[in-house]
């Protein structure tokens, strides 16, 4: 849920921001006319922005569930319990599909992509924010030498889990690289396909557009 609650913050401050210009344009109202007004927006504080979450694991969405009430979060959120090579979702529904350290663990990320293509309106953009390939060859083999010699022990010895960490490092390099998913994402009919890089590459993020 952690990307939903940032985009739930982007709408609410683009929107605060809207008010306030709109009331300073309207220097004429009296304070009781001002003051409806902003009460009348600030419980609208979404406008007609909607966000659902969608996870395969429904663990993962009675937590996501949970830190959404511990924060305050339940205007405008949705929770969807959904594969992504499958999603049970109408054609052209959403304006924006966003999918973070996900795409990673799909069986096919070729038919994950195509369903995001089919759910986006024309004009419609894709992010993909995940684990990716490491640029510099010196930098490359001592996040290697960490991943695979540190993680895993990290994690068995904060979480008593080490398969799990493994598994994390493992599918990290056996994941596309960035121009190879960014051809991928391009075969699925994006436009515009892009990609930016954090940290050398150990992160990027891929953007495209359906036109």
């Amino acid at each position: 849920g952690d990307i939903a609650f940032r985009f739930i913050n982007y709408v609410r401050s683009v929107r605060q921001r809207q008010l306030q210009r709109k009331l300073k344009h309207h220097q004429n109202l009296s304070w009781q006319e001002i003051f409806e007004s902003y009460q009348k927006d600030k419980f609208n504080s979404l406008g007609d922005s909607r966000v659902v979450v969608c996870d395969i694991n429904r663990e993962m969405l009675k937590v996501g569930k949970q830190k959404a009430q511990h924060l305050g979060y339940s205007e405008g959120l949705s929770w969807v319990l959904g594969n992504a090579e499958e999603l049970p979702f109408d054609d052209d529904k959403f304006d924006v599909y966003t999918i973070a350290f996900g795409i990673r663990n799909v069986t096919r990320i070729d038919l994950a992509l195509q369903e995001a293509y089919r759910v986006l309106k024309p004009g419609g953009r894709f992010l993909c924010l995940e684990f990716s390939h490491v640029s510099n060859p010196l930098l490359s083999r001592l996040y290697d030498l960490y991943s695979f010699q540190v993680i895993p022990v990290l994690g068995e010895v904060i979480a008593g889990d080490w398969r799990s960490y493994q598994y994390l490092v493992e599918s990290i390099r056996q994941f596309p690289p960035q121009e190879e998913l960014k051809a991928m994402i391009e075969d699925a009919g994006f436009f515009k396909v892009d990609y930016e890089n954090l940290n050398f590459g150990i992160v990027a993020i891929h953007s495209g557009f359906k036109l």
